[in-house]
């Protein structure tokens, strides 16, 4: 069993002790700049002089400055930019900067995990990472509670990099709801893996597979869309408070029966192998290494393969339908992601 700590397990005075600094102010960013400010900690965020994200974070009212003056002036540094844009920003910008007994932090394993960051010797290296989008990591803060987190240590130079780490998860809000022991391999993983074959890989082909059955046969794209996609939340917010026992008891029989005995044809043994497969594949760095040989030809297929999927007949039918119902707050996302 994993082991957890909570605020009672934290000396909050660790971090408020520290500059901190807090590099990129996207999702992640911006939220735990802002708890950290909040719980009493000196906070500077790094950030490109052109990024349109300056003006968000000195409208919230944090100092902002380049991010090798943000990694100079820092004790310790939270890189929250993209898993593809750290290491040059790190090897460039704040490896020169930092100092023996600094702190680097990570809020995923990434590059650590597969070596394209190799710290100094001298220096803590660390991770917290919240199970939860940024804005939910602020939303959560603010209302008194918190969203739970993983802790690794990869590097511990000064005997406290762990003390110190928990510190920091309690000024997020995180050790308010629970913080768990792992390791950056741990953490990277299966952080990987649940995106690839379930959360985000698995669920898409699952939805569009079953969409383009039933438009195959003939049945209206409105109706499918609502089989496939829209109900798919009233099912995951059942296993997300109670799982799948509470989903099971508050569907149907006759849904519940159509469960077991269909579920397990779809994913048989041989997605199960082919699971398998994705897995060894992140373990042994081939995903990484095709990754980050993507980036770096430009993302030749990468781009159209998403401009691609943009345009699938269920994401047309589906804007459509989601403006038809207000209450679901709908939005129209944006190609790109500064």
């Amino acid at each position: 069993m994993a082991k957890i700590f909570y605020d009672k397990d934290c000396d909050l005075s660790l971090i408020r002790a520290k500059k901190v600094a807090i590099i990129g102010y996207g999702s992640q960013g911006h939220a735990h700049a802002l708890n950290l400010r909040d719980s009493g900690v000196d906070v500077q965020v790094g950030l490109p002089p052109a990024s349109k994200s300056v003006a968000k974070a000195k409208a919230a009212g944090l100092k902002v400055s380049a991010v090798a003056e943000a990694a100079a002036w820092a004790d310790v540094v939270m890189l929250l930019v993209p898993d593809t844009s750290q290491a040059k920003i790190y090897t460039n910008e704040i490896a020169p900067h930092l100092k023996a007994g600094n702190t680097l932090m990570f809020a995923h394993g990434f590059n650590i995990r597969f070596n394209t960051i190799q710290p100094k010797a001298d220096i803590d290296v660390s991770m917290i990472a919240p199970k939860g989008p940024g804005h939910r990591v602020r939303e959560t803060y603010e209302s008194g509670g918190g969203v739970p987190a993983l802790i690794a240590v990869h590097q511990d130079a000064t005997g406290k990099a762990h003390a110190q780490a928990l510190s920091y998860a309690a000024a997020i809000g995180a050790a308010r709801a629970g913080v768990l022991e792992t390791t950056f391999a741990e953490e990277t993983e299966t952080d990987l893996f649940g995106e690839q074959a379930v959360l985000c890989g698995g669920v898409s082909e699952l939805v569009k597979a079953g969409f383009e059955t039933l438009v195959n046969a003939g049945y209206q794209p409105e109706v499918a869309y609502f089989e496939c996609l829209h109900e798919l939340k009233l099912i995951v917010d059942l296993m997300y408070r109670g799982g799948l026992r509470y989903m099971r008891y508050s569907i149907s029989d006759t849904a519940e029966y159509g469960d077991y005995v269909s579920g397990p044809r779809l994913i048989d043994a041989h997605a199960k192998e082919t699971m398998g497969k994705i897995l060894k594949e992140i373990q042994n760095g081939t995903f990484a290494k095709n990754w980050i040989a993507e980036n770096e030809g430009g993302r030749k297929w990468f781009v159209p393969h998403r401009a691609e999927e943009r345009n699938h007949i269920i994401e047309n039918v589906g804007e459509k339908l989601r403006d038809m119902m207000p209450f679901l707050d709908p939005v129209k996302s944006e190609t790109t992601r500064e």
